[in-house]
């Protein structure tokens, strides 16, 4: 299993994109990248906006020129402040399968840790199968705990045709 060093410094795989921390103009373009999405469930762009305005600590984008290839938005719940909640991660059609959700995640994670966070969450719906092996597949990679329990029921979508969503927690985190 590789270190955690080679797996930050290792690229290779991933075309060069810009990484950066969510700004305010960038809630927009989130908010059509989910919306053309098959997967994701698409939220008010007023919430995209609140995200990358009041927790852009813990937003990240990508872009390939000027246009928006993915993005990871998540936060600190108030009462666990050890933890870093990731609210949704998307990546465009034309820029899937080439690694970049998974380097997102990633650049996430390292940015949790540099803040002492010791726990990443997320949670995920049985048939969302992609999402499911990105969390697996970096706690795998960093030799990290992942355990998954129920967090919502579909019941708990007030009638909503949802499915349940599963809780995936990884850590402690460790460089």
């Amino acid at each position: 299993m590789a270190t955690r060093s080679e797996v930050q410094t290792d690229h290779s795989a991933v075309p060069a994109r810009n990484i950066r921390p969510a700004e305010l103009a960038d809630g927009a373009a989130i908010w059509q990248l989910v919306s053309e999405s098959e997967t994701l469930d698409t939220n008010s762009c007023y919430t995209y906006l609140l995200l990358c305005g009041d927790f852009a600590d813990t937003c990240l984008v990508s872009y390939d020129g000027d246009e928006l290839a993915g993005f990871v938005a998540g936060y600190v719940p108030p009462q666990r402040a050890d933890t870093v909640f990731v609210w949704q991660i998307g990546v465009g059609a034309s820029h899937r399968g080439q690694g970049l959700g998974r380097h997102l995640l990633g650049c996430f994670a390292d940015r949790a840790i540099a803040r002492g966070v010791r726990y990443l969450e997320a949670t995920v719906t049985p048939s969302n199968e992609a999402s499911e092996r990105l969390f697996r597949s970096l706690a795998e990679s960093q030799g990290w705990e992942l355990a998954v329990t129920r967090r919502f029921e579909a019941h708990h979508f007030a009638g909503l045709q949802h499915e349940q969503e599963l809780l995936f927690r990884i850590g402690p985190l460790e460089e």
